[in-house]
């Protein structure tokens, strides 16, 4: 009995270890960026601002996911656009369609040459051409990415807390608070925008 109760204090002992290893991970960390292309997009029917997409992750089948990217996307510049999918967020409702992630962008407000008006340039965060559909996302310098559940992401706001550390470097990489987001073939990034918030 005493050999018992010693093994279970080693597993209490491990347990909790586990569990302090995971609360003193980066909160980016507990993020799950997978690499995807968009394989099948469509105009949501009942959203004027939002597409449809079916994202191929490297899953059984493709992701369906909707994003708000109508005014800075034709259809055809979405189709077959490799980028990253932010895969363990809890599916959301958006106006009737069921939404299982969401892909990630970078902006930045441009002057435009006829007058003064600030608009808005909005350009995929893109892994490069060599990197595997489904590979998920390490970051430069922080340890291997231990991503929580849905629910946690959701519970503990993971993702709004990254957010603000989110941002393109000045050559255009993807980065939170200057860790490079990587692959297997290297640094994502955007084609032109530099110190662009992403989201």
């Amino acid at each position: 009995q005493s050999l018992g109760r010693k093994n279970n204090n080693n597993n209490n002992t491990n347990n909790k270890n586990n569990n302090n290893a995971q609360q003193q991970q980066p909160d980016i960390c507990k993020l799950e960026f997978k690499v995807g292309r968009i394989v099948k997009v469509w105009v949501h029917p009942d959203a004027t601002n939002l597409y449809c997409e079916e994202i191929d992750v490297g899953e059984d089948k493709p992701r369906q996911i909707a994003s708000g990217l109508r005014k800075h996307f034709t259809q055809d510049q979405m189709m077959g656009q490799r980028l990253l999918v932010v895969a363990n967020l809890k599916p959301k409702n958006l106006v009737g369609f069921k939404s299982h992630g969401m892909v990630l962008c970078a902006a930045t407000t441009t002057t435009a040459t006829t007058n003064d008006e600030q608009q808005e340039l909005v350009e995929f965060v893109e892994p490069p051409e060599e990197a595997t559909i489904g590979e998920s996302i390490t970051f430069e310098g922080l340890p291997p990415p231990e991503p929580a559940s849905a629910s946690q992401v959701d519970k503990k706001k993971i993702f709004a807390k990254c957010m603000e550390g989110m941002k393109t470097t000045q050559d255009c990489k993807a980065a939170w608070n200057g860790h490079v987001f990587m692959t297997t073939a290297g640094p994502c990034q955007t084609k032109t925008i530099a110190g662009g918030q992403m989201r």
